[in-house]
Formats: structure tokens, sequence, C-alpha cells
């Protein structure tokens, strides 16, 4: 492809309004090249961090002419790309940094990283700001735990207007603020309830506690929300009766342990919410087979394995990337969850394991959701 052609594609790269700098990865229709300039610095390696394969650092850059390192690989099967660069020095230093040639950047609770949008993709129209539109009410509060002998720390939001001792469903969320900061959580229920697409309703933000240990299939855990949470939240913002009044949702460990609360206590949720659940299995996921829980993880899903039907099934909407090494261990889950009688579907994302993969894909399915339930 000559020149002009790779030119014309790099100039329709847009976010927003905004376009990349030539300096950017130059991007065609089958590959991407990056580049660095190393300015000074003594370098020994330079490599990319990526989301797409393993291992998660890698492949490396090469040396080219004026201190400068280049990369030539192909591009994803997907809409967008996270990545960083790590760099190695020559007396052995080492450091993670954005892309300085690339101005885009995607936040996040360890930090930023930067991002490709490829021809084609478009942000939600729902993140487009608008002046005057209606604000939720929001507040925090504390609930308490002798369970866990913790508390944890909640947000709560609720439709304008609505009155303190109103019943009024609630969707709960695991990872809460990290939903509402990084995924635009309480930015699309006002923007859904202003467009009069969204119920009456109220949602708790649920701050994570140590949650490696608490979100992969804790007993412990399970319990505390179901009897201790849940009635708190009761007692504060009233919710009509019946488990339908409440909807749980969560990503990767946080949707498992919504999956897990909800299979050892079913009175808890009327539905559910999973975004790239961690449903790991030992046959499809020995990528992870380190990690502490992993063992306590396998043991909950390999319960979904029952052939019968179960008592206590609610409607299921999960979600997944595309690239994720969770989309088998999520399409097992579906597959073992209709088979026990549950109402589920998997929307697959072209994308990654990641805050703005999970943003893209809550509209239009959480939204369906909830006024499925409670419109």
């Amino acid at each position: 492809m000559g020149d002009r052609r790779k030119r014309r594609l790099n100039s329709v790269l847009l976010v927003g309004a905004q376009s990349l700098s030539p300096e950017s990865p130059e991007i065609d229709e089958s590959h991407i090249t990056f580049r660095f300039q190393a300015e000074g610095r003594k370098l020994r390696r330079v490599a990319l961090i990526q989301e797409s394969h393993r291992p998660r650092r890698g492949p490396e850059l090469r040396p080219s002419a004026g201190n400068g390192w280049s990369l030539r690989r192909p591009r994803p099967p997907a809409a967008r790309m996270e990545y960083l660069l790590h760099l190695t020095y020559e007396d052995g230093r080492e450091e993670t940094t954005c892309d300085p040639a690339n101005p885009l950047r995607a936040p996040g609770p360890f930090g930023d990283k930067s991002v490709i949008e490829f021809p084609g993709y478009r942000k939600p129209s729902w993140l487009e700001k608008e002046d005057g539109l209606p604000r939720g009410h929001t507040s925090a509060i504390t609930l308490e735990s002798r369970v866990l002998d913790t508390s944890v720390h909640a947000t709560i939001w609720a439709v304008e207007g609505a009155g303190d001792g109103e019943l009024l469903p609630l969707l709960v969320v695991h990872d809460g603020p990290e939903y509402a900061r990084y995924s635009g959580l309480l930015s699309l229920l006002d923007h859904m309830w202003s467009r009069g697409r969204l119920p009456r309703m109220r949602c708790a933000l649920l701050a994570p506690i140590e949650r490696n240990e608490i979100y992969s299939a804790s007993p412990g855990y399970a319990r505390a929300l179901a009897e201790e949470y849940l009635p708190a939240l009761q007692a504060v913002i009233p919710a009509p009766s019946g488990r339908n009044a409440r909807i749980g949702m969560g990503a990767s460990l946080g949707g498992l342990a919504m999956l897990h609360i909800h299979r050892v206590h079913p009175a808890t949720f009327g539905a559910l919410f999973l975004q790239s659940g961690s449903f790991f299995r030992p046959r499809l996921d020995d990528q992870e087979s380190s990690f502490p829980r992993f063992q306590r993880i396998t043991s909950f899903t390999s319960t979904l394995d029952a052939g019968a039907d179960w008592a206590h099934p609610v409607p299921i909407t999960m979600t997944c990337g595309t690239l994720e090494e969770n989309l088998h261990n999520n399409r097992r889950a579906k597959e073992d969850l209709a088979r026990l009688g549950y109402q589920v579907c998997l929307v697959e994302n072209p994308d990654a394991h990641n805050w703005v993969s999970w943003r893209d894909t809550l509209e239009p399915h959480l939204i369906d959701l909830l006024n499925g339930m409670w419109a």
C-alpha cells in the first residue's frame, strides 16, 4: 500500500472531532507501525505491553535510525486497542509509560494507557456533553459487616426528584466507584433518565474491599451482602418487596461474585448484568492457575455443569471482549446457565478486558435489562 493511502487512513482515525497526530502509530488496512524516539535515553530494550495475547509484554520494538525504535505488527481484530511501552535502560532500570507520540489516553485504576481507535470505531453517543441535563441525586453511606468484620463504602444514586422514602427498584454494582469513574455509569443513567428511557430507580455503587479475596466466590462475602448489606440498604433506600426489585451488576471478578451470590442466596437478585466475568475453568484458564483463589473459583463454576433445571433462574445479560481470555469461559458459562433454565444472552464486543469495553456495551444492553425488569 502506498504512503498516500496510509496517510488517508490515518486522517480518518478520529476521537470525537480530534485526530491522531502524524507522530502517532501508523495504521493501514492490516498492520500497525509503532515508533518511539528515545530522546537521549540509553535504552537496552523497548517492548509493547498489550492485551491481545500472552506474553503481555511483547513483542519488542527494534532500533531504527536516529535513536528511534519501531515495530510493525498485524492489527488485532478489534475496534480499539489499549497499550503501553516498557523501557529497559542500559543500567537495568525499567519504566512503563504511555506512548508520548500518541495523545489519546484511557484512564484506569492503575493509570492511563495509550489508545488506538481504528477507523469505524465510535464512542457511545450518550457520552456527549449536554448542558442542562437533569442530574440524579447522589449520597454516600457506609455499610457495616459483622461477618467480614469490616465496612464497605457505597454511593447511592437516585433519579431526579426521587423522595427519600419512595419505593424504587435498585441496581447494585460491584466496583461501583470505578464503574462511575472509568465507564461513566452515572452519566449513562442521567442521560437515559433525561430521555425518558429509564424507569424510576436507584443505584448503589459498592466500593471493593480486597477484591481479589471477597469477589472470588467467597461464601463470607456472599453472606455479608445478602444478610447485612442489602437489608441495610433497604432500611435507607427502600425498594419494593421481592428479588425482582434488585438487579446485580459487576465486571471481571465482580461479575463472578454477583453470580456466586445469586447461586448461594437466590433471593438476592431478580436479574444480573455480568461483564467479562472471571468464570475460570481448569481446562480453559490454566494461565490463571497461580491466582490464590483459583481453586475456589473453579469449584464454584463446576457446580454450573449440572444438567438438571434449577429452581431459581433469573434473566442474565453477559458481555465479553472478543480479545479476552475470559471469552471461552464466558461462552461456557452461558451454555451451562441456559441448560439450567436461565434466560441468558452473551454479547461479544470487539475489544479487550478494560473499562472502556465495558462502557461501550452498557447501552443498549444494560438499559434493555433495566427496562425489561422494571418499566
